[in-house]
């Protein structure tokens, strides 16, 4: 057997729900391996999805933690990169879903966050922006950071997460407005090391959109007649959301 397949074969053992190996050493030591990744099952999960933690508490974020486990194992033995599946996982579960509509969405935001912090690093190409005041908007896009990506919510996701996060709301003024059912669509990118939560502005969402398809610049103004683009663009500079332009691929 390849070393590949062994390694498959290890994890399917340790991972599934039924005894991997009854018997002798090595059945021994798998469950002794499958007991010590549930305990920390919970403790990955709640570094990746801090707000969550939060949310659920240590009792309940330990047994949806298992639960996901369970329906998701990893694929590789390396926990930080399990738990993708967790919003989806949310949904699935009625009375979570039911007494905590939001949370799935939570979850969301949470993994753009992890996704933005992980991305590559890009460094602002000021001289490309000069095809801002050189070129047709028909003929360049703009490049924005490696993981930047909204996510639209029928409940205040960015005021949930940043109120446990930052403290900005608070957690008096997120409640209100999930009790008033707003929604807000977030925008997540990097800025430095740093992953970025906000609010999009009006048309915003739309036109990071066309700009991720490599749309020309006119052509994403156009899908976004409600940015006010010459307020856009600045802060989106020095936040580290815009890093450079690029003429259209011919």
């Amino acid at each position: 057997m390849s070393l590949a397949l062994q390694q498959q074969s290890l994890l399917q053992a340790l991972w599934s729900r039924g005894p991997a190996l009854a018997d002798g050493y090595w059945g021994r030591g798998l469950a002794a391996y499958r007991s010590n990744a549930l305990e920390l099952a919970p403790r990955a999960l709640g570094g990746a999805y801090p707000v969550v933690r939060q949310l659920l508490g240590e009792d309940n974020l330990r047994a949806l933690a298992q639960s996901l486990w369970l329906h998701h194992p990893p694929r590789r033995g390396d926990l930080a990169q399990w738990g993708r599946e967790l919003a989806a996982h949310i949904e699935s579960l009625p009375d979570l879903r039911e007494e905590e509509p939001f949370m799935a969405d939570v979850a969301r935001v949470e993994l753009l966050l992890h996704v933005a912090a992980t991305a590559r690093d890009a460094t602002l190409d000021t001289v490309s922006l000069g095809l801002l005041t050189q070129a047709d908007p028909a003929d360049f896009t703009l490049v924005l950071c490696p993981g930047a990506a909204c996510l639209a919510s029928p409940y205040p996701v960015v005021s949930i997460v940043n109120a446990h996060l930052t403290g900005q709301p608070t957690l008096q003024e997120a409640g209100r407005r999930v009790n008033l059912g707003l929604n807000e669509t977030a925008l997540v990118w990097r800025q430095g090391f740093a992953p970025m939560l906000r609010m999009t502005l009006r048309g915003e969402a739309a036109f990071v959109a066309a700009l991720q398809e490599r749309r020309s610049l006119a052509d994403s103004l156009e899908a976004a007649p409600e940015l006010d683009f010459g307020q856009w663009l600045t802060p989106a500079v020095q936040t580290g959301l815009l890093v450079g332009a690029a003429p259209n691929a011919t």
